[in-house]
């Protein structure tokens, strides 16, 4: 079995991948995507490990059996260039990270560790107890948390917040989380969201990116969470308007956010602002560069699982997390 391998999040598990494939597997490794490069690999090629497959990758490889992605998003993936019978698999792993992220960056807005890092760096103790005009911070404990998406994502996030004390509400396209079963305050369907925002202090978005689902948060949505709510994006950016996120943090209609997920993404070369509007000059956001699912053990999870579907494969049996068949 010939193995085609062009994720370079893949590379530094190489061994780990290596180690848990059948015997007999040879490995074909890029450190980068490129088609071209790709392109003179793929003859013979049983599997494909990529972010993208082309129409001219499919003309190229007309004995591949298994494209997989080393993600969850496989918009990459031309399903019409797959050769008749190959399918495509896709992979998560990502929820630990993510969860773990969500909660770190709560507790940073919600106890203001950035802000008062800045401040002490020009010699300013920013603390109440230096100053009865600075508030004494919150914790997450008794905070009441709307999770708009509960998925596999909302849900992992949820457990490691319980274990902090929050409360939670979960919102959801069909409303078909079972609250009590889940130890949430209550569970209903997108059209309960400003209810859901009117007795929360944090917003957790991980619903997907859909045309019904593009701007759900907007002005009306981020004042009903009002000038102490916080809000974490972690889906897409575009599930949250962005000139309504902007202009609530920038007029202090919401006390902060935590965005992951942008508006515009930048070449291969990594430059470029994430948005079109100045958030990177306020105060009260954390940016970080879609990076909340970013680790080793993201990715060392996503290898094990990958290099298991293709044992499968091997074996004739049945492959996990099918998302394509031609």
């Amino acid at each position: 079995m010939r193995i085609v391998i062009a994720d370079p999040n893949l590379m530094p598990h190489r061994s780990t991948f290596e180690a848990a494939l059948p015997e007999g597997a040879l490995t074909s490794w890029h450190d980068s995507w490129s088609e071209h490069a790709v392109l003179t690999d793929l003859k013979d090629a049983d599997v494909y490990v990529g972010p993208r497959f082309t129409e001219a990758m499919g003309a190229a490889a007309s004995n591949l059996r298994l494209v997989h992605v080393g993600g969850a998003g496989y918009d990459g993936i031309d399903a019409s260039a797959l050769p008749a019978g190959a399918v495509c698999a896709n992979t998560f792993h990502h929820e630990s990270s993510i969860a773990e992220h969500i909660a770190a960056v709560l507790v940073a807005l919600r106890r203001n560790l950035i802000g008062q890092d800045a401040a002490l760096r020009s010699g300013v103790w920013s603390s109440s107890v230096y100053s009865s005009e600075i508030r004494q911070p919150e914790t997450l404990r008794g905070a009441v948390v709307t999770f708009l998406g509960f998925g596999h994502i909302g849900g992992a996030a949820w457990s490691l917040l319980r274990a902090f004390g929050a409360e939670g509400i979960a919102i959801t396209r069909s409303g078909s989380v079972d609250a009590q079963a889940n130890s949430l305050r209550w569970a209903g369907t997108t059209e309960r969201l400003g209810e859901a925002l009117s007795e929360s202090d944090i917003l957790v978005v991980s619903i997907p990116l859909t045309e019904q689902t593009t701007g759900i948060v907007g002005a009306a949505e981020l004042d009903d969470l009002g000038p102490d709510g916080l809000l974490v994006n972690i889906a897409r950016g575009p599930v949250v308007d962005e000139t309504a996120l902007y202009e609530a943090l920038k007029d202090r209609r919401i006390a902060g956010a935590a965005i992951d997920v942008w508006y515009q993404y930048p070449g291969t070369d990594g430059r470029g602002d994430p948005s079109t509007l100045p958030f990177g000059r306020l105060d009260n956001i954390i940016m970080t560069p879609h990076s909340s699912g970013v680790t080793a053990e993201t990715f060392r999870s996503r290898a094990l699982e990958i290099a298991e579907n293709i044992t499968r494969l091997s074996t004739n049996q049945p492959l996990k997390n099918v998302v394509i068949s031609r």
